[in-house]
């Protein structure tokens, strides 16, 4: 127990002010991290991965992939080789698979298990535990899928196994990725076909992944189409470095003084490519060079420049796109002149921690105004002072606020930073090379 209390117990203190200078290759991108091991444990054939993010939540995944029976070599540097067992060669674990923080490995595999021959139990730490998960388990059960959660609709999950899964018509309430997929690999093990339609775009890794494995898919304007029985093939992936993580540096080296970053082969996908629209509405310097693929992802060097920043309302089209990365974006928010207006980002309340009213917290708490709403936030930008905030175990909002001592008049101080490596090992070195005074407190002295 005293262990678990020390990690909780680390703390980054920045100092303020800085400016940001060099090249930077941030870690691999987690969406597809995780998609590369679940496609590629399912294909017909050898799977090489380079570029693989080596954080807690995509080697959760892989870790779950092992305990049913695939093997898997590394990761070593970013290399992982996936011996692929066929999508119908999983094997029943001997325990629960323990997931940790991952909402994405969670919604997912509750997809992908649904239609396997073995009962199997997902289960997650107190975040993860607390996240909704009835957005999965609901149109699953319409497929013919058994699984039992808490009277919360939250994880445990217990899929019970042996059942024969339906193709079904799914219009999603809300646009999701995680949903969308979780169905779209149920439906990879369905009788039929299997339909999901977004009012919106979300993030479509799973649909260039599955057509790079040479599965059969219909991609409509807002709807994508699996049917089911096909096989995967065995592809080489190549993971691009991940926007998310890249978001961090984007706003840093927008609000720093006298700050030039070249941010190295990023996925660009443009259902991920919101904060370059929105940084760039608020007046940043961005700019995309050496366009390349990889395996089906756009991919970019991003070139950033420190620039006057203004407040806007966020377009709502926008939300969607970049709404992982709205922790950092609220930091940008703060920086910038007048009022940044954001709305219809109601699903922010329900990730690893309450993202809308964390962060309002935490700029209150730094002198900032910041008004939480139901969907949104306003925030007026001012001059940040320092002090202590919270981030709640949430590796966005840890990073978010390093990021903000920039332009602070003091020290900054944030709490309960050891979830960073869910999604971002590393940055603690990445962020002190190229000028970001930051230092590691509690764990590691």
């Amino acid at each position: 127990m005293s262990h678990i209390i020390s990690q909780q117990n680390i703390q980054f203190c920045v100092k303020p002010g800085g400016t940001l200078t060099g090249e930077v290759r941030v870690p691999g991108d987690k969406s597809i991290s995780h998609r590369s091991i679940m496609l590629g444990s399912l294909a017909e054939g050898v799977t090489e991965i380079t570029g693989f993010l080596e954080g807690e939540d995509s080697l959760a995944t892989l870790a779950a992939f092992r305990a049913m029976g695939v093997d898997i070599e590394g990761p070593n540097n970013g290399r992982v080789v996936v011996q692929g067992v066929g999508l119908h060669g999983l094997r029943a674990p001997d325990d629960a698979l323990a997931l940790g923080n991952s909402g994405t490995s969670m919604r997912l595999l509750a997809g992908l298990l649904a239609g396997q021959s073995f009962d199997v139990s997902l289960v997650g730490d107190a975040s993860l535990s607390s996240r909704p998960m009835r957005r999965v388990t609901e149109p699953l059960a319409k497929m013919g899928a058994l699984i039992e959660a808490t009277d919360a609709g939250t994880a445990p999950l217990h899929i019970k196994g042996g059942q024969v899964l339906r193709g079904i018509d799914y219009e999603m309430p809300v646009a999701s990725a995680q949903v969308k997929s979780c169905l779209l690999l149920a439906g990879l093990y369905a009788q039929g076909k299997t339909c999901v339609t977004e009012s919106a775009p979300s993030r479509d890794h799973t649909e260039r992944m599955l057509i790079s494995f040479n599965y059969p898919l219909e991609i409509g304007r807002h709807s994508v189409c699996v049917q089911g029985g096909a096989n995967l093939s065995a592809n080489a992936i190549e993971v691009p470095s991940d926007i998310s993580s890249a978001a961090f540096f984007l706003v840093a080296a927008s609000i720093a003084p006298n700050s030039e970053l070249l941010l190295q082969k990023v996925g660009i996908n443009p259902t991920r490519d919101g904060v370059i629209t929105i940084l760039r509405q608020m007046g940043a310097d961005i700019t995309v060079e050496n366009k390349c693929q990889f395996g089906g992802e756009p991919v970019a060097d991003l070139r950033v420049k420190s620039a006057c920043l203004r407040g806007i309302k966020i377009p709502v089209a926008q939300v969607p796109l970049a709404i992982d990365e709205f922790p950092v974006i609220f930091i940008a928010a703060a920086c910038a002149s007048g009022q940044t207006e954001l709305t219809n980002a109601r699903e922010l309340r329900v990730k690893e921690s309450d993202r809308i009213q964390v962060m309002a917290e935490g700029l209150q708490a730094l002198g900032i105004e910041a008004q939480p709403t139901p969907d949104g936030m306003v925030i007026r930008g001012g001059q940040m002072s320092g002090g202590r905030v919270h981030s709640h175990g949430d590796h966005r909002i840890a990073m978010a606020f390093a990021v903000a001592a920039l332009r602070s008049s003091e020290s900054i101080t944030i709490d309960d930073c050891a979830n960073v490596n869910t999604s971002f090992p590393g940055f603690l070195e990445l962020s002190r090379k190229i000028g970001l005074k930051i230092a590691l407190h509690g764990l590691d002295g």
